[in-house]
């Protein structure tokens, strides 16, 4: 069976200050709603397991698609009030896993060990490694078994430095993705600020910012059906 681990964020403010973040909602909901679509399996993991907070500030961009998924028990259960650990998680189960952003995995992503190793199981198996947004940081820092960067050499997109000063968080953020992605080898894409735009290299698809959700999805969707069966 066709399954994808969603990794989400236990993050609920910008470190040092006390102004929430956390999850960007739809960066989840539409995701989800696009592999609902296709009778595509899901599961939620977090660095801690359990509670993810929402960063508030996404909720103000929550149209019906949204709304129906984030309002589902399924979603309120597994998705956000009960996520799975990292020790709980069989890589071999999943064929791709996808970083949701939200400024919040900016501090718990970027050198989570276990979730670090269940993304190096998948794609060494061959599976995809994805991310919107600030999910970038989910891939940034992974590395093989030599101690190579799986992003060297790789085309990827992510939140741009650009969308972070419209953002008003250049000066909160500990790194900006284009910077540190660079000095790892890879090709940083972008096009314009908060426009869809998700590109794939190989077992890596990612997208730019919370619009391009869906778009990557797509991409994904795409690759895993063409593993299906016939």
């Amino acid at each position: 069976m066709i399954k994808v681990l969603i990794v989400e964020t236990n993050v609920s403010r910008y470190q040092g200050t006390n102004e929430a973040t956390g999850l960007w909602l739809g960066e989840s909901a539409e995701f989800v709603e696009e592999l609902q679509k296709q009778g595509i399996a899901y599961d939620f993991v977090s660095p801690k397991g359990g509670l993810v907070p929402l960063d508030p500030r996404s909720m103000a961009y929550m149209d019906a698609s949204i709304w129906k998924i984030y309002e589902s028990q399924d979603f309120l259960d597994r998705g956000l009030r009960n996520t799975l650990k990292p020790d709980q998680i069989n890589p071999a189960d999943y064929s791709a896993i996808y970083f949701t952003g939200g400024h919040g995995v900016m501090w718990d992503f970027p050198e989570n060990a276990e979730i670090q190793a269940i993304a190096r199981s998948i794609y060494k198996a061959g599976g995809y490694l994805t991310s919107v947004c600030h999910g970038i940081a989910g891939l940034l820092n992974l590395k093989d078994e030599q101690g190579h960067y799986l992003i060297a050499g790789k085309k990827i997109t992510g939140f741009t430095t650009s969308e972070e000063i419209i953002a008003g968080k250049k000066k909160v953020v500990p790194f900006l993705n284009r910077t540190l992605a660079t000095a790892h080898g890879a090709n940083f894409q972008k096009k314009r600020f908060y426009k869809s735009y998700a590109l794939q290299d190989g077992q890596f698809i990612t997208g730019q910012n919370p619009f391009s959700v869906r778009a990557v999805a797509k991409l994904l969707i795409e690759e895993l059906n063409a593993c299906k069966p016939s």
